[in-house]
């Protein structure tokens, strides 16, 4: 059987794949290059180490969560549009957390220029959000925020098995996105 051809999205898709099922920091060149078939020198060719392969990690997990949450919204105002951008937020989170860690890691990401485009698309499609509830300005960036704040919260808890109580996961989550509607609804 032929191997496909090795390139930086392949190594990228990879890194993906072993984020999802096994965790970031499971992400390492060994073990790309052993799931790809190839010696850990032959991915210099094609990426400049590990840290740009989470790089690269990172930037494609903000633009999947872009269209994710794009596609989750279009149509819908108000609370409609708030629940389904919390319901795709979470469940790329959760269907996705190794590509969801590598898309946290700020600092690298805010310095390239392909990262913070990918981030602005999503802070856009918040934005857009947020005008339903009549939010603009400094009032929009903050309610941005705060729904990010939460969202990622709340997904990071749920990742890390922060949510051990009996009581069910989904009617928190319900109870944090009635919340967050009645907080963008206040005047602040």
């Amino acid at each position: 059987m032929a191997r496909a051809p090795l390139g930086s999205d392949a190594i990228v898709a990879e890194a993906a794949k072993l984020a999802d099922s096994e965790g970031l920091e499971a992400v390492s060149l060994k073990r790309l290059a052993e799931s790809l078939g190839v010696r850990p020198p032959s991915l210099y060719a094609h990426v400049d180490g590990i840290d740009d392969v989470v790089l690269r990690l990172g930037r494609r997990g903000l633009s999947e969560l872009a269209t994710v949450l794009g596609r989750a919204v279009e149509g819908r105002s108000g609370f409609d549009a708030l629940q389904a951008l919390a319901a795709a937020y979470r469940g790329f989170a959760r269907q996705h957390p190794g590509v969801y860690a590598a898309a946290q890691r700020s600092q690298a990401l805010a310095l390239d220029p392909a990262a913070q485009a990918a981030g602005e698309d999503v802070v856009r499609v918040s934005l857009a959000v947020l005008r339903g509830y009549g939010l603009d300005g400094d009032d929009a960036v903050h309610g941005v925020r705060l729904v990010r704040v939460a969202l990622h919260g709340f997904s990071s808890l749920e990742a890390a098995g922060g949510f051990a109580m009996t009581q069910s996961v989904d009617d928190t989550f319900e109870r944090l996105v009635a919340l967050l509607d009645l907080g963008l609804r206040a005047e602040l």
